[in-house]
């Protein structure tokens, strides 16, 4: 029985997708990016393409890998990160390994590629796919009553802008860059921060948190961004260990992408 799945992205939501999926006995291959923009790092997977090292996750261990690699990483029970950024990488790596699923977990909150014919059973996370048309179910990322519900003919709720509460606080949780430029962090993720501390740079311009809390995720190094571009998160609960761990959010739409796998999965297990 085929039991591979492809989750596009190794980003903190992606991650905990594809922990769950891993530790429900399939087999997981993460496409990502040669720079990853992920804030979350010191919970996600793509952090084995910044450190190009292997990276564990509670428990489970991504590391790089070229394609002719995947399959024997699998086997050592192992997810392989391949690099795929253009279309037609995409496609080598699925016409290669034929997984029964693709999971678009870029959250991109638009379709930028991914379509029905990709595999037998294709899920779109979050706003930006429509269920029945270019993927065969969507899952809810907005936080709140229905986050994780999966949805087989329609729509994720429309992006807001406007990250879920916690600890009182939304829009405020995020650092977000002041200008164009180089970004360069001076914070490690987990430092306790207040409300004005530098936890990095933008040129010459300081980033600044808005609230007190622990420094959730920040950007990695040296990476050009832009005005307006997401470079960390204050978790005002200062929880530390939650740095390091998949989130409540990610757990749940990990739980929703199961369901939705399972429910189409079952028809298509001869394939």
């Amino acid at each position: 029985m085929n039991k591979l799945v492809i989750v596009k992205s190794g980003g903190d939501i992606a991650t905990g997708i594809a922990h769950r999926l891993y530790q429900s006995n399939f087999q997981v291959v993460i496409l990502e990016t040669a720079l990853p923009t992920v804030v979350r790092r010191a919970a996600a997977f793509a952090q084995a393409v910044i450190q190009c090292a292997p990276v564990t996750v509670e428990g489970v261990t991504a590391r790089l890998a070229k394609l002719d690699e995947a399959r024997t990483l699998i086997e050592c029970g192992l997810i392989p990160v391949l690099l795929a950024e253009e279309p037609q990488s995409v496609e080598k790596v699925i016409a290669a390994l034929k997984p029964v699923a693709v999971v678009d977990a870029i959250i991109a909150k638009r379709n930028i590629g991914t379509q029905l014919t990709d595999a037998p059973v294709v899920i779109g996370v979050g706003p930006g796919f429509t269920a029945g048309e270019d993927v065969h179910a969507v899952v809810e990322t907005m936080r709140g009553h229905e986050l994780g519900r999966v949805i087989y003919q329609g729509t994720a709720i429309e992006n807001t802008g406007i990250p879920g509460e916690i600890g009182g606080f939304t829009l405020e949780r995020l650092i977000k860059s002041p200008a164009d430029g180089l970004f360069i962090g001076c914070r490690q993720i987990g430092d306790t921060v207040a409300a004005g501390d530098i936890v990095g740079h933008v040129g010459d311009i300081p980033v600044k948190a808005a609230i007190d809390g622990v420094l959730r995720g920040l950007l990695q190094n040296r990476l050009i961004v832009e005005t307006g571009m997401k470079l960390g998160d204050v978790d005002p609960r200062c929880r530390r260990e939650h740095c390091f761990t998949i989130s409540d959010k990610a757990r749940a739409v990990g739980g929703g992408v199961l369901e939705a796998l399972l429910h189409l999965y079952i028809p298509c297990r001869d394939l």
